[in-house]
Formats: C-alpha cells, sequence, structure tokens
C-alpha cells in the first residue's frame, strides 16, 4: 500500500479525486478521514501536528525565573495526537509514502515532521517527496509522476524559525507578563517579529500624536471656454524653483484673491500637450495581491484564506510566493482559451486572444519555487462551488493574469496656464485615449479630468474665485496591506507570516479597528522595550535572523549555530532587564488600566474598568472592588471597544462591540442601564398565565438586548429573543394560533416584519435544524466556517467548548482565538 500525506485534509480529498479519477472510498480513523482507492490511501494532517516546547518542568510561570527558558532544552510532542495516531497506524501498513505537503519553508517542514512519525514506524520504507503549484490534475499526475527528495535544508530554516521565536516569546512574554502580575489569558504578549511590526505602528502613532498642524491657504479658479467651465488652481515658483500652491502667508493669499477676484478674465501663456504610456501591472506575488484585495475590502488573512481555498480546490496557484515571473512553460494563449465563452470572464479573453502577440509583463523579483499567483483554467461556479467573497477574490486573480498579457494604455494629458497681472493658474486634464489593460482590470482609477483645448494668447473668462484655508494632516496610519509592504521591505517576517503576524496583534489586544491603532498597552511595551531593551523592537536584528535562516535554507549555515547565536542575543537583552523589572511592571499596569477605563463611578468615584469574567464574558467593573461592587452588563456579542465619544450626562466614554459583521455601538453602559425595563403587555404567557396569570411584555435589559418574556420572571424565565436595534412597533395585527399582537422592527429603510414572536422563534429553530448543526446556532458561523471547523475535528458544540481558542485559531484560516472565547461563551 502506498499512503500519500498531505497539509490539510480538503488537499487530500482533491488529490485523491484526482489520482483516483474520482473513485476513492473514504473512512474515519481516530476520526481523520482517510481517502483510499487502488492499493492508495491519502490522509490529510492539519497543518503542524508536531509543535515544539518547553519541558513540563517549565510550565509554571511562577516557579520558573523567565531567564532560565533561554537555555532549556526543547521538546518535540504531538500537537494533533489523533493525526500522528493514525499517520503511525498507517505507516506500519504502507510499503511506500508520498509527502504532499505545500511547497514552502513551512510545508517542508510540515513534512518533515510526517517523514520522522513515518520513521519512529519504519526506518526502511521509502519516502518520496512531490511537489507542485497549484492542485490541478496535470501538476499533480506530473508530480507523482516526478518525485524528488525532501528538503532538509529547508525544513531546518523552518524548524529554526520555531525553536527561535519559542524562545523569544516565551521569556520576554514571561517576563513583561509577571513584572505586570497579568497572567491566564490576560499575559502581556512579545514575538520576535510581532514586537518590531509593533514598534512600526506605534511609531506612526506617535508621529500622529506629534504633529502639529499648520495653516495654509489654497486659490482656485472657474474659467470658461464658451459654455465649458473648468476649475484652475494659483501656483507660483518656490526656492527650488518648484511649483508649489499651498500659500504659507495669509496677506499674500488675500493679495492674490483680489488681484483674481478684480478681474474678468485670464490670458493663457501656456498650454502643454503630452501623451503618456501606462504599463500593465506584474504578475501577482502575495504582497500584492494582498494589496489588490485590500482595496476592494478583504484584510490581510482573510484575502490569504480565501486564497488558500481557491488553491486546494484547483482553482488558483500556490498563494504564498516572492515571484513575479511567470515560468516558461506558462502558455497564456492556451489559458487565456479556458474561460472563452464564460459568461462573465469570456468577453476579455477573447478581446486579449484577438491580439498579435501576448506577451506577458515581468516583475523584478523571479524565484524559482513557485510561480506569481495566477488561475489554473478551472473555473468555479458562483454561488455553487464558491461564495460569493470566494468569487470576488477569484476573479481578482483572473483579471490580474488578464492585465498582465494585456495592452499599455494610453493617457492623453493637457496642461493650461492662464496668468492675471502676476498670478499665474493652472488646469491639468486627462483622457483616457486607449484603455488598453483597464478594459480587463477595472481596479485602478481611471477617473478623466476635461479641459478644454485652447491656445496660447487666448482669453477666459473668470466665472468665480475661491479661496480656502486649510491646514496641514498628519501622516496616515498604516493600512494592513502598506504594513505588509513595508514589512517586507524591512525584512520583517516572511511572505507565509506577515498577515498572521498583524492577525496576532488584534488578538493579543494591542491594536484595534482598520488602519491598526495601537492600543495604550501597546505604546507602553513598545515604549519599555525602547527604554530598557530596545532590540526587542529592532527590525535590524529580526531581519539579520531572517538571513540566517535562508542560509540554514540554503545549506550554508547550520540551524544549531543560528539558534545558539539567537539565545546569546537574548541573553544580552535579559542583562539589561534584570534591574528595571518593577520599573517595567509599574509602567504596564498604569496602561492596562487605561486601556479600559471608561470614567468615574457614579457610586463610589473610583475608575469603572472594561473587565472580562473568567468565562470569557466581558462586563463593566469598579476599580475600589471589593469596597464598591458597583458593575454594568455588556452584551455578549462581541469584544469592548472604548471609543473616544463621551456620553453628556454621565461623563463615561461610549463602548463599541467588535464582532466583525455585527459590530455595533453598544453607547453609554449608564444609559443603557437607565432605559432597561418593561415596556408594553403583549399577551399570556404561555407557560404560566393559565395557572399564574404570567404575562408577555417587551424587555430591555441593561446589557442593551431586548425581549419578550414573562412578568413573572424568575419564577418563569420564557422568553423570546428580539433585535438589538430598530424601534419595535406593536401592531393592531394579531396571530391567530397564539393570540400575539404582530411586531414590526423599524431600521434602515425598509421596515423588518417580524409577525409573531412566538411564529418568528419556531421557524428561526426550524431553519438551524435544517442547517445540520448545533455550530450554526451561534451568531457569526455560518456553513463555511462550521466546515473548517469540522476539519479542525470540532464536530459540535460541546467539542467547541471544550477546545483551546489558541489551538483552534492556528488550525481554523480567518478565526482569531478572541472570536473562539466568544463563541465559548455562547455556547
Amino acid at each position: 500500500m502506498e499512503l500519500i500525506i498531505t497539509e490539510k485534509d480538503n488537499a487530500a480529498r482533491r488529490i485523491a479525486d484526482i489520482l483516483s479519477g474520482g473513485t476513492y472510498d473514504s473512512s474515519r480513523e481516530n476520526g481523520v478521514n482517510v481517502y483510499e482507492w487502488g492499493g492508495k490511501r491519502c490522509v490529510g494532517l492539519s497543518g503542524h501536528v508536531v509543535g515544539v516546547d518547553f519541558p513540563a518542568e517549565y510550565s509554571d510561570w511562577r516557579d520558573v525565573e523567565p531567564v532560565e527558558l533561554i537555555d532549556a532544552s526543547i521538546e518535540k510532542t504531538a500537537t494533533k495526537e489523533n493525526i500522528v495516531a493514525t499517520l503511525r497506524i498507517l505507516s506500519r501498513r504502507a510499503e511506500r509514502v508520498a509527502i504532499a505537503t505545500d511547497y514552502d519553508r513551512e510545508g517542508e517542514l510540515i513534512g518533515k515532521e510526517a517523514y520522522d512519525i513515518v520513521r519512529e514506524v519504519d526506518e526502511d520504507v521509502p519516502i518520496r517527496r512531490v511537489r507542485f503549484s497549484s492542485i490541478t490534475e496535470n501538476e499533480v499526475q506530473n508530480a507523482f509522476n516526478e518525485p524528488d527528495e525532501l528538503d532538509f535544508d529547508l525544513a531546518a530554516a523552518g524548524e529554526a524559525r520555531q525553536i527561535i521565536d519559542l524562545i523569544w516569546g516565551a521569556a520576554l512574554t514571561r517576563f513583561l507578563s509577571l513584572s505586570a502580575g497579568q497572567l491566564g489569558n490576560d499575559f502581556i504578549s512579545v514575538g520576535r517579529v510581532q514586537s518590531p511590526t509593533l514598534k512600526l505602528i506605534v511609531d506612526r502613532e506617535r508621529e500622529i500624536q506629534a504633529f502639529d498642524p499648520e495653516t495654509y491657504w489654497e486659490l482656485f479658479a472657474d474659467l470658461q471656454k464658451s459654455e465649458t467651465t473648468f476649475e484652475a488652481q494659483y501656483f507660483y515658483r518656490d526656492e527650488d524653483g518648484n511649483e508649489a500652491e499651498r500659500v504659507w502667508a495669509e496677506a499674500r493669499a488675500d493679495e492674490v484673491y483680489e488681484t483674481l477676484s478684480g478681474h474678468d478674465a485670464a490670458t493663457v501663456v501656456d498650454v502643454n500637450r503630452r501623451t503618456r504610456t501606462d504599463a500593465p501591472p506584474a504578475p501577482f506575488n502575495t504582497t500584492q495581491f494582498i494589496r489588490a484585495a485590500s482595496a476592494i475590502g478583504y484584510s490581510a488573512k482573510r484575502a490569504m484564506s480565501i486564497a488558500e481555498d481557491l488553491y486546494t480546490a484547483g482553482y488558483i496557484t500556490y498563494p504564498r510566493t516572492d515571484n513575479t515571473v511567470y515560468p516558461d512553460d506558462l502558455d497564456p494563449e492556451e489559458l487565456l482559451e479556458e474561460f472563452v465563452g464564460h459568461s462573465t470572464l469570456g468577453d476579455s479573453a477573447d478581446s486579449l486572444l484577438e491580439a498579435d502577440e501576448i506577451q506577458p509583463t515581468e516583475g523584478d523579483e523571479e524565484t524559482t519555487d513557485h510561480p506569481p499567483i495566477h488561475p489554473t483554467g478551472e473555473i468555479p461556479s458562483r454561488g455553487g462551488d464558491v461564495s460569493d467573497d470566494e468569487w470576488e477574490i477569484y476573479e481578482l486573480v483572473v483579471r490580474r493574469f488578464y492585465a498582465t498579457v494585456a495592452d499599455p494604455a494610453e493617457w492623453e494629458h493637457l496642461k493650461v496656464v492662464a496668468e492675471v497681472d502676476d498670478a499665474r493658474l493652472k488646469a491639468n486634464g486627462k483622457r483616457l485615449v486607449e484603455p488598453g489593460y483597464h478594459d480587463v482590470y477595472p481596479y485602478f482609477n481611471t477617473t478623466e479630468n476635461y479641459v478644454p483645448d485652447v491656445e496660447t494668447g487666448e482669453e477666459l473668462s473668470i466665472e468665480s474665485v475661491e479661496l480656502e484655508e486649510k491646514e496641514t494632516q498628519p501622516p496616515r496610519r498604516y493600512g494592513q496591506s502598506r504594513l505588509i509592504e513595508t514589512m517586507e521591505d524591512l525584512g520583517l517576517g516572511t511572505k507565509s507570516t506577515r498577515h498572521n503576524t498583524i492577525e496576532k496583534l488584534y488578538d493579543r489586544g494591542y491594536i484595534e479597528s482598520d488602519p491598526p491603532r495601537p492600543t495604550k498597552l501597546a505604546m507602553a511595551v513598545v515604549d519599555a522595550a525602547e527604554n530598557y531593551a530596545d532590540r526587542v523592537v529592532s527590525e535590524g536584528m529580526t531581519a539579520q535572523l531572517e538571513e540566517d535562516m535562508d542560509a540554514i535554507a540554503s545549506g550554508e549555515a547550520e540551524l544549531e549555530d543560528v539558534t545558539d547565536e539567537s539565545r546569546e542575543m537574548l541573553e544580552e537583552i535579559f542583562a539589561n532587564l534584570a534591574d528595571s523589572r518593577e520599573e517595567i511592571g509599574d509602567h504596564l499596569r498604569k496602561s492596562l488600566k487605561d486601556d479600559k477605563r471608561l470614567g468615574p463611578c457614579p457610586e463610589c468615584g473610583e475608575d469603572l474598568l472594561v473587565r472580562q469574567s473568567r468565562h470569557g464574558s466581558y462586563f463593566i467593573g469598579c476599580d475600589g472592588y471589593p469596597d464598591c461592587e458597583n458593575t454594568l452588563p455588556l452584551p455578549s456579542t462581541g469584544k469592548p471597544l472604548i471609543m473616544d465619544g463621551e456620553c453628556e450626562e454621565h461623563g463615561l466614554n461610549e463602548v463599541k462591540m467588535l464582532a466583525g459583521r455585527q459590530t455595533f455601538v453598544h453607547g453609554c453602559p449608564l444609559c443603557k442601564a437607565d432605559e432597561a425595563g418593561e415596556g408594553e403587555i403583549l399577551g399570556i404567557c404561555p407557560d404560566c398565565g393559565d395557572e399564574h396569570d404570567g404575562e408577555l411584555v417587551i424587555k430591555t435589559l441593561q446589557s442593551g438586548s431586548r425581549l419578550v418574556g414573562c412578568t413573572r420572571y424568575p419564577d418563569c424565565e420564557y422568553s423570546l429573543p428580539l433585535p438589538r436595534r430598530g424601534e419595535i412597533e406593536v401592531t393592531d395585527e394579531h396571530c391567530e394560533e397564539h393570540e400575539l399582537p404582530e411586531l414590526v422592527v423599524h431600521s434602515g429603510d425598509e421596515p423588518w416584519e417580524l409577525g409573531c414572536p412566538i411564529c418568528n422563534y419556531q421557524e428561526f429553530q426550524a431553519r438551524e435544524a435544517d442547517s445540520g448543526s448545533d455550530l450554526e446556532s451561534l451568531d457569526g458561523v455560518g456553513a463555511k466556517t462550521v466546515e473548517k471547523l469540522v476539519d479542525a475535528g470540532i464536530e459540535s458544540l460541546e467539542d467547541l467548548s471544550d477546545a483551546d481558542p489558541d489551538a483552534v485559531a492556528d488550525d481554523v484560516d480567518g478565526v482569531s482565538a478572541d472570536r473562539v472565547r466568544s463563541w465559548q461563551a455562547k455556547a
């Protein structure tokens, strides 16, 4: 029997389908899917099934000094015991093994982990390595026909990263967390790549906070030729002879305004016409793909998660690549022909195939591991094979390929300069003469600006003059895609890890919103590192380690030498930290409170802080506890973000609940508490009305939630959920079955006819039962997410409740640890 090992279950299923011609059978072994056909068995891992960790005696944070971790031994342990057990069972029966994990540093290490498990069972079984850049029939068949050997140097580079990240992360995280007294789920996380990345965000925020705006003025005039009016702007030559529009002296601005306003016409003194060639973009590498996906509304992590799913399904090539040059064996014309006749993509393919010659563009980076990201020619159906989001990303990849084989665009530019006494006005027009690649890649701005054709000496009437006072603006925060580009420029992380690094910063409470904004804790952590151990946040140190790991991959350095060098760096850092523990702790504790403070407690005057219960739910509690036990509830959905806006009545900051697409503003918690109470009586309670005269009323809870509940609560707990937002209208129409009035929710443009609250809830329960999974009963968990959770071994609410949130986040793309904790609290 031949055993084939892939990186994930969905890749195993896809490869089994290709190699078996769709005739495979599937079974379960230890909760793991095994695909079998013709003497072959294929099994998918779940990423890394073996991890590195310290021995058990180092696990108690309070009993082990963080510095001891630097020289502690490292152990490899199974992180997915059921998968490892299955691999061992199958290996005993195998006569040959093929490792078909992703071909990059991480995939090679995962393959090496599988190799070691197989070798523990059988030292002699032949093991081969197959590599491919897309999971399509041709590539997979060719890969299995031409197997290779495992690249142990590349795997060692990945292992070095694991070891170094473990030592740095664990030692520094424990030091800062213990110093600040932050243990449990609220520990203060530090990482080798994470911390320099955080410093980039913090440094930009410091620039914004320190920015002192300057006032300047700009002047505009509407000029007219015949019936055509167009805008021109005043300009002058600065000391360097460059054109400048900003006037820094108010007196000069007023003087120019008087000059322009005092004339009826301006004389054209210069006309400049030119054409510009707009070259098509280079093929997608990972960073440029993330940038383009960001421009159409996808976060870095979400974009990569979708791209990986499209790759596994065989629709696009491997999405983790630095390459921007198509390989010689890619036939653009042949690939274009695959799209001919398609309802959405066919017309563009037809137009491109009309060209006499198809010559793709090339970028600056050419590597040999994977091609640039491009479609494979297998086309999914929208709404069938892929969701709307997946189709949008797929179309982006297809159209980027189209753009790279399209003609350049041609722009015509017209610059007109007109004069009024000593004041000059300019108008810049542009027109897209030949759309070229813009016809097939509609993601770039092609806005035109019309300026009429004029001649030198021509008089243009001045219709109006406007003087605008403005202020210089601070630098903009990094968007996620721009941050990833900056990380790439500085050598921070890799194409495979950068988007995950940003996601970790969100998960750990260091950044919020999008574009990312650092919390006060983040500012404090970076400040402490700069003052006491600046190498922790130094991009130079991290970039050097990345170069060292590249040297391991190329066989020019040894794993042990690189990890030993890293340990020496960390020892130097701890030597500087040792005497400053108390100061660092005080600094961090203050910042932790600043991030959670809403305002004064109305009962005792101490601070009201956002707190988290041991079950993961959030609430507001007084910092004077236990002397003051004042608390206020928060909604169960989402993670609270304290906003800058302050309630005029109570002096408390308002709260927003971050919950993805369900994010909403909760407002002032005290206002919500004041609004709580019972509203209009709807009818008799079906549980206790006949016996105890219980009645159903609309209730508003202090957390802001609304429901239909019994007036005899807590003796009767009958309740029905209601929407949180919108005005609820109780109509005169009644349900014949339950004798309750029908409800209408007014929120947005269209009213929502909720109807009888009992009927509405029964319909909801029926839909949930039809969905086939109790996991879908959780807010924010749809069918796609359930499928990913099941692939990770979580098939029920019970499984979810027992799972480790960080482990789930590692296994399930697009799901953070905090999101898992919120689901667990609801479950």
